[in-house]
């Protein structure tokens, strides 16, 4: 079976593939929301962490609970809890990144009976002594509320496997994005979100044996099409659940060689030390990763991260993908456009939510955006 198609099977139908998890290989699975999970320690455990996303049928139940002006992320994994969707799930995470996934925890508390439920409340600006203190306090409190809530053990030897595993995943999906961007028609901007998606939702023992798979399969690839004469084009945002969103842009005349999101090189970016406390190894990568606008370390951070990936990937364009009603990356838009417009770097902005617009629309404002450089 070709790699990709299996990697296409899951994405089509992610929740069967949880409840395989639970069913044939025994484990407990985990729902968590954001690339500030610990994933290592879940899989430590022994359970298997799934990244949940939002629903793409109608949102019902949700409105009941939450009010319309939360995002269509919140509204709709509420909505697939309430209609049984996530029965399979043993428990979830929820990471304190913004107000909304704070009032979708509590809510999610009191209407459902899951195994296992934690909040994971990490620092905000993390360029203090006390931040780093805080963060390993708060990781090992959430390893033995695991530890407790799921019945198991975890030691430091669990702990370094799972790292180890989980640095050669992201190893690996930093290569694949390394090859798109120094050839982007080696594979489709779909292709590539549809490999970090699973990868948030594959049992991680499974996904760290197929993508180096995938990756000599890239190398040998015969490039069907020329897209050097493209615009070459990055995604910020926090998610990207819209996998037509790349080939619109690719039929505009660009291609996307790069991004800036949570569900792209914000999940895999940097490397834990397997040296010494593991716990504070992972906090280490926690504090020293690029942060989203959750997350302080300097007025400048997120700005000059963008200038750095632009020199670096030659991008000539940024298309930023705001989530209706996300408070924290609307916020963050005026000054990231400013900073951008410093350096002569064209932007263009896309308020989304669970469904795209008419492509029709879409397209005609990315073919308007490329014919701006």
């Amino acid at each position: 079976m070709d790699v990709l198609t299996e990697f296409y099977e899951i994405l089509n139908d992610p929740y069967a593939y949880g409840q395989t998890c639970r069913d044939e290989k025994k484990k407990k699975v985990i729902g968590y929301f954001c690339s500030y999970t610990p994933e290592e320690i879940i899989s430590a455990a022994g359970a298997h962490p799934m990244r949940l996303f939002g629903t793409r049928g109608e949102i019902a139940l949700a409105d009941q609970h939450l009010q319309a002006y939360s995002c269509s992320l919140v509204r709709g994994a509420l909505e697939e809890v309430l209609n049984g969707r996530l029965d399979f799930l043993d428990g979830t995470v929820f990471p304190h990144t913004c107000d909304s996934i704070q009032r979708l925890s509590d809510v999610w508390r009191l209407n459902t009976n899951f195994r296992f439920f934690a909040d994971i409340v990490l620092p905000v600006k993390l360029d203090t002594d006390s931040a780093k203190e805080y963060m390993v306090d708060v990781l090992r409190k959430f390893k033995r509320d695991l530890k407790k809530g799921l019945n198991c053990r975890i030691s430091d030897e669990d702990l370094n496997e799972a790292i180890a595993t989980y640095n050669k995943i992201r190893d690996h999906l930093k290569v694949i994005y390394g090859l798109r961007s120094k050839n982007p028609g080696i594979i489709t901007g779909g292709d590539v979100y549809s490999i970090v998606k699973v990868s948030m939702i594959m049992d991680r023992n499974d996904l760290v044996k197929k993508l180096p798979e995938l990756i000599e399969n890239l190398k040998t690839r015969n490039v069907s099409e020329d897209r050097r004469d493209r615009k070459r084009v990055a995604l910020v945002g926090s998610i990207c659940d819209q996998p037509d969103i790349y080939s619109i842009i690719e039929k505009s005349g660009g291609v996307v060689v790069w991004d800036d999101l949570c569900t792209g090189s914000r999940y895999f970016e940097g490397i834990i030390e397997i040296d010494g406390d593991p716990i504070v190894s992972i906090a280490k990568r926690y504090i020293e990763r690029q942060i989203c606008p959750a997350k302080h370390v300097s007025l400048t951070a997120r700005g000059d991260h963008l200038v750095a990936m632009a020199n670096e990937h030659d991008i000539q364009g940024f298309i930023f993908l705001l989530l209706k009603f996300c408070e924290p990356h609307a916020f963050d838009y005026p000054y990231m456009k400013e900073y951008l417009e410093k350096e002569n770097i064209p932007s263009m902005l896309l308020e989304i939510e669970d469904q795209l617009p008419a492509e029709g629309q879409l397209l005609t404002r990315f073919e308007t955006f490329m014919h701006m450089f």
